[in-house]
């Protein structure tokens, strides 16, 4: 990354922390991935249970190999070879974990947090349930407003993931949302948290790169 897209990301993601912090969140600033990942591992206990949202961005981190290296439960829904019976059992784990970790698909710099889900479970448990809720995104997720935001979703994350997860839905041809309404369709629940879900212990880490979709 050069200099000037290194400053770039410092100011929108400093920038963003501040709005943040505003609304009620405990936002801080990560200068790159490992920064990010140290801050995550001070919240992981040994023989807590710890929730993932499905996130390109932990992935990327290496936030699993992390939390299983310091001697937590990981509940991840995704792991391979699970039937449907035991993922929904993971997936309503989640909901009442010690520490939940999630991405997200954008952040305004007016200190929204917004998502979009297939199933709900990662905007439910970002809502209400964990006792600890952490949120990892990275600069190149950082938007003007709520318009920016839900573009950014319907030109980017949505066919992206859509791509990612194999759906044969209308956006992965066109490379936009078309607005589908077959069963494959994975934004469904839609969710802006304006201000820190008043009962939350909620943090939000803004990295200085590019993370996830």
């Amino acid at each position: 990354m050069g200099a000037v897209e290194q400053w770039h990301y410092e100011t929108l993601g400093k920038a963003a922390c501040e709005a943040l912090k505003r609304n009620g969140f405990d936002a801080r600033y990560a200068a790159g991935s490992a920064e990010a990942l140290a801050v995550v591992a001070s919240f992981v206990k040994p023989g807590m249970s710890v929730g993932f949202g499905g996130s390109m961005t932990l992935r990327a981190l290496g936030a699993h190999e992390k939390v299983k290296e310091l001697g937590a439960v990981i509940l991840d829904h995704n792991a391979p070879a699970l039937d449907q019976a035991r993922k929904l059992e993971i997936l309503r784990a989640q909901l009442t974990c010690d520490l939940f970790l999630s991405g997200s698909n954008a952040v305004t710099l007016e200190g929204d947090i917004v998502n979009v889900d297939g199933n709900g479970n990662r905007v439910a448990a970002l809502t209400f349930g964990p006792r600890k809720t952490v949120v990892v995104v990275g600069a190149n997720k950082i938007v003007r407003d709520l318009d920016e935001a839900l573009a950014r979703i319907e030109t980017y994350a949505a066919p992206m993931n859509n791509r990612r997860l194999d759906r044969p839905n209308p956006c992965v041809k066109a490379g936009t949302c078309q607005d589908c309404s077959g069963e494959t369709r994975i934004c469904r629940a839609y969710q802006i948290l304006r201000r820190r879900p008043s009962l939350s212990d909620f943090t939000v880490i803004v990295v200085g790169e590019s993370l996830g979709f």
